[in-house]
């Protein structure tokens, strides 16, 4: 199973509204084929193992790190191929929370005469598909709250520049986190004051729906997050001008109202959630990044740290209206890995 989920994680960035899966077919005591899901749309980690097998399957184990489907989508059902193959067992981390699969894959396995094992590791592939199980089960996706900060906690100078705090090592790192969402949101603000493309450009990988805040539609025609093949969703609300509204659909800019004075942050990601965005990768500014703080939106926080001292600046977080350090947030799990010069720091608010 561990091999399986190493297998499962080759697909992170290409597989979204898909789950990570990855499988191990095993004969007499050893590993005859493996597989994982590669690209949504494309064959899933059983039929890619079953399909790389060299021999026959009779009487072979399958390893899988979540419930083979049963329903038809952009590919016919696991169950079918397992099935047909012969495999005798099937060994699975997680259930399925979707509900057109739920158990009824393991349902169908079972009344065919397989003997199916679950919950192997089910910790480990649950951690591995946290934004897909946030999905089916609070409706909503599981959100990244990430920046670059100089050693004294700013992200920019009094004057607002913050080209750049961090590394280039970090920069490429940040934009192979932008590869592994489904979405990148910033505010009206950084837009206005960066003209940032929001794309994934230094490193190798599909670009995020680009979500932008802005309750006024003030973002310049011009501005490059409304350019190139990336696609751009503006969130804003009913004091938005709807001839701006109309130039921007026709420019096929999606504009979506949710809120009457201030975008309703919850109700953004809800709205995003039924789009199919499973992952949202915030990068502020201050004032994006305090919100989704204050409302209690974010899940896990991820830190560019570099060793520059700035001084008087703009800081990452505002005011949360903490006043005693025992209600400070307090983040889980937390991992650092060093980049070069600077250090990235890896915390989970929720569990």
């Amino acid at each position: 199973m561990k091999l399986a989920l190493r297998l499962a994680r080759r697909g992170a960035g290409w597989v979204s509204p898909n789950p990570m899966v990855g499988a191990v077919l095993v004969k007499d005591g050893r590993v005859i084929s493996t597989g994982y899901h590669r690209r949504y749309g494309g064959d899933h980690a059983e039929v890619d193992a079953i399909k790389r097998s060299k021999g026959p399957l009779k009487g072979a184990t399958l390893y899988v790190n979540l419930e083979p489907c049963c329903h038809w989508g952009k590919t016919p059902p696991c169950t079918e191929a397992i099935l047909r193959a012969g495999i005798e067992e099937v060994v699975v981390a997680n259930l399925d929370p979707n509900p057109l699969v739920a158990g009824k894959g393991i349902e169908i396995l079972r009344s065919h005469g397989i003997k199916v094992r679950v919950g192997v590791l089910e910790e480990e592939g649950r951690l591995l598909n946290r934004a897909y199980f946030k999905h089916y089960e609070e409706g909503l996706p599981l959100v990244t709250a990430k920046w670059a900060q100089s050693l004294d906690g700013r992200i920019a100078t009094t004057t607002g520049d913050s080209k750049w705090i961090s590394s280039e090592g970090s920069r490429r790192y940040a934009h192979r986190l932008r590869s592994l969402h489904d979405a990148v949101l910033v505010g009206i603000g950084t837009v206005l004051r960066d003209d940032p493309e929001l794309t994934v450009r230094l490193v190798k990988g599909k670009n995020p729906l680009r979500v932008i805040l802005d309750s006024r539609l003030s973002i310049p025609l011009e501005a490059k997050a409304l350019k190139g093949e990336a696609k751009t969703l503006l969130a804003t609300t009913e004091k938005a001008s709807p001839e701006k509204e109309a130039i921007l659909r026709q420019k096929g800019i999606e504009v979506i109202r949710i809120g009457c004075e201030r975008v309703d942050l919850f109700g953004l990601l809800k709205a995003l959630a039924e789009r199919k965005v499973l992952s949202v990768l915030v990068e502020g500014g201050r004032e994006v990044l305090t919100e989704f703080f204050k409302k209690g939106l974010i899940d896990r926080v991820m830190v560019f740290v570099s060793p520059k001292i700035i001084g008087q600046g703009v800081e990452a977080i505002g005011d949360l209206g903490i006043r005693e350090v025992g209600r400070a947030i307090e983040l889980k799990s937390v991992r650092t890995l060093r980049i070069g010069q600077d250090l990235l720091l890896e915390g989970w608010i929720k569990p």
